[in-house]
Parts: structure tokens; C-alpha cells; sequence
């Protein structure tokens, strides 16, 4: 199991993403969210392969495809943190922390 938060920024809304694998090669993700528009997701899970979901093209996955009808914003880190919960839950890296971080925003 991979359990990750993600603060999305100046929204404020911060995601509780979990990801349970039993073969190391699909996952089963949930979230608990503090954002309207993603709200109704939390009453769905989402089972993917690890495989297809980590290793395709950028944009092209599963977890896109779950919050792109639902996030109001194509900078939302959701999807991202969902993917890195896959990695971790599968085996595929090691759990570490990823940022964005602003240097100078003037």
C-alpha cells in the first residue's frame, strides 16, 4: 500500500491518495479530497495497471482520464500524485517526496 497527499498549491485543497496492489502489477486507488469538483470521485475507485499507468505517454492514463472530467485546472497535481502512488504501491520506485518549488515568481 502507497498513501499520498498532495497539496495542490494556492487552492488549498489537499488530496489523500491510496494505492493497494496484491500482484504488484495493478492497483486499486481511492481518494479523499477537500476539492468540490473532485468530491464525487471519492465515492469510486479506480483500478489500473501499473505498467500502462507509469510507463506511457504523459497525459495518457488512467488517473488522467479519472479527475480530467471533474478538475478545473490542467495544473492540478492529482493525477500526478496518483501515478506516483502506483509506482510506489507496484514496486516500481521508491517512495520520496516530489515538489514544485518557487524560486522567484516575480
Amino acid at each position: 500500500m502507497a498513501r499520498v497527499t498532495v497539496n495542490s498549491g494556492i487552492c488549498g485543497f489537499n488530496t489523500s491518495i491510496t494505492a493497494n496492489s496484491e500482484d504488484m502489477q495493478h492497483a486499486t486507488l481511492r481518494i479523499e479530497t477537500g476539492c468540490p469538483n473532485l468530491k464525487p470521485l471519492e465515492a469510486v475507485s479506480l483500478d489500473v495497471d501499473a505498467y500502462l499507468e507509469c510507463f506511457g505517454k504523459i497525459g495518457e492514463s488512467s488517473a488522467f482520464d479519472f479527475v480530467r472530467g471533474h478538475c478545473k485546472h490542467p495544473a492540478c497535481p492529482v493525477a500526478s500524485g496518483m501515478i506516483k502512488a502506483v509506482e510506489v504501491a507496484c514496486g516500481l520506485a521508491l517512495p520520496k517526496d516530489a515538489s514544485i518549488h518557487f524560486e522567484d515568481a516575480r
